[in-house]
C-alpha cells in the first residue's frame, strides 16, 4: 500500500476570523423536523465518485489526533467528509454540532444508517453486532477495547435473520419514528449499503464489492485497532466513553449528514452563514484528499473556505498520498495555509 500522511493545517488566510469570546448560541439538540430541514436545505445535488468508499482507507488517520486535541477548542462545529473516520475525530474534538459532507448521496444514506444503529445500540458490542449483522459473542464488557471486541466478532458469521430484523428496525426508526422523508431510491440504498456490511463483516474495506483504489487497503477491523505514532488508539469504538459521546450527539440529532460538492455553490457557504448566525466557529475541517479533485472548481472552493468562521485554533485535516505529483502540490500549501503539522 502506498505510504500516506496526514497533515493538519491552521487556517489563517482568507477566512473570516471571529472573536473566541462570542456568545455562541448553537442549540444543544435539533428536533427531527429541524434536523431533516438542514439535511434537505443545506444539501446540493448529488454527484459521482470513482469508488464506493464504504469505510475509510486512511490507516494513518489517528496520527494527527494527539495534536488535534491540544489545539482545537471543544464545543464548536466540526466539518468532515466520508464515513466512519469522522466519528473518531468527533469523539476527540468534542464539538457541539457536526456536519459530514460528501458528493455522493449514498454516503449521506450510509450515515443515516449509522445514526439509526447508534440510537438502537446502548453499547459498542450491541452496535458492532447490528452493524455487521453478527450475533453478539459472550465475554465482552464495557472495559473491552476495540481489539478485544473485533477479535471476538471476527470469527462470527453473518446472520441473515438478524440482518432482516435490524433492517426493518432501521427503516422504522428513520422513516416512521423520525419521519424523515426518503427520496428516489434512498430506501434501496440503505438495504444495499447494509448488505455490504453483512457480507463483508469486520474485514470489509474501502471499496468492498467494487473496484478499490489499490489492492491493499485497511479493513474496518484494521482501522479500529490501529494506533497513532505513540501507540494510543483513538478509535470511536475503543472505549465506551467515546462511543457514548458520539451516540449522545446522534440521539440529539447533532451529527448532520449532507450531500455536497466542496467546490459547489451552496452547502459550505450555508454552513458558514449558519455558524455566524449562531456566533460559533469551526473547530476542525477534515477534508481527506478532496482537494485532489477540485482543480476545475478551486476558486469556488477557496471562496467556500473563506465563508467559514474560524480563529487561529481552527484546523484543516488533509489526507495526502505520498507521490512525486502530490509532493509538488504540497510545496504550494504554505502560500495558502501557513503553520502546518505533518504526520
Amino acid at each position: 500500500m502506498l505510504k500516506r500522511i496526514l497533515i493538519i493545517t491552521i487556517c489563517i488566510l482568507s477566512v473570516t476570523l471571529l472573536s473566541s469570546k462570542a456568545a455562541e448560541t448553537l442549540p444543544g439538540r435539533y428536533t427531527d423536523a429541524e434536523f431533516w430541514k438542514m439535511v434537505t436545505d443545506f444539501s446540493e445535488a448529488g454527484g459521482a465518485f470513482p469508488y464506493e468508499n464504504f469505510v475509510s482507507n486512511e490507516v494513518s488517520y489517528q496520527d494527527v489526533i494527539g495534536d488535534l486535541t491540544q489545539i482545537v477548542k471543544p464545543g464548536r462545529a466540526y466539518i468532515g467528509v466520508a464515513p466512519e473516520q469522522n466519528f473518531t475525530y468527533i469523539a476527540a474534538v468534542r464539538p457541539k454540532v457536526a456536519f459530514i459532507l460528501d458528493i455522493r448521496r449514498q454516503n449521506m444514506i450510509e450515515l443515516l444508517l449509522y445514526k439509526a444503529l447508534f440510537e438502537m445500540s446502548a453499547d459498542r458490542a450491541e452496535f458492532v453486532s447490528r452493524l455487521f449483522s453478527r450475533p453478539k459473542p459472550g465475554g465482552l464488557t464495557a472495559a473491552s477495547n476495540a481489539a478485544q471486541i473485533f477479535k471476538a466478532f471476527d470469527s462470527v458469521t453473518g446472520d441473515t435473520a438478524l440482518y432482516q430484523q435490524t433492517l426493518l428496525a432501521v427503516k422504522d426508526r428513520l422513516f416512521t419514528q423520525h419521519r424523515f422523508k426518503p427520496q428516489g431510491d434512498d430506501e434501496q440504498k440503505i438495504e444495499y449499503v447494509f448488505n455490504v456490511f453483512l457480507r463483508g463483516g469486520p474485514q470489509m474495506d474501502y471499496g468492498y464489492g467494487s473496484v478499490s483504489p489499490n489492492n491493499q487497503v485497511p479493513s474496518y477491523y484494521n482501522l479500529m485497532v490501529t494506533t497513532d505514532v505513540h501507540g494510543k488508539n483513538w478509535a470511536y469504538l475503543d472505549s465506551e466513553e467515546r462511543y457514548r459521546y458520539v451516540r449522545d450527539m446522534q440521539l440529539k440529532n447533532l451529527i448532520v449528514p449532507l450531500v455536497a460538492d466542496f467546490g459547489g455553490p451552496r452547502t459550505i457557504k450555508m454552513i458558514g452563514q449558519y455558524l455566524k448566525d449562531h456566533e460559533s466557529l469551526v473547530s476542525a475541517f477534515y477534508i481527506s484528499n478532496v482537494e485532489d479533485y477540485l482543480n476545475a472548481s478551486w476558486a469556488q472552493y477557496r471562496s467556500n473556505l473563506a465563508a467559514l468562521p474560524v480563529d487561529d485554533s481552527t484546523l484543516l485535516i488533509r489526507f495526502v498520498p505520498v507521490s512525486n505529483t502530490v509532493l509538488g502540490w504540497i510545496k504550494d500549501v504554505p502560500e495558502r495555509w501557513p503553520g502546518q503539522y505533518w504526520h
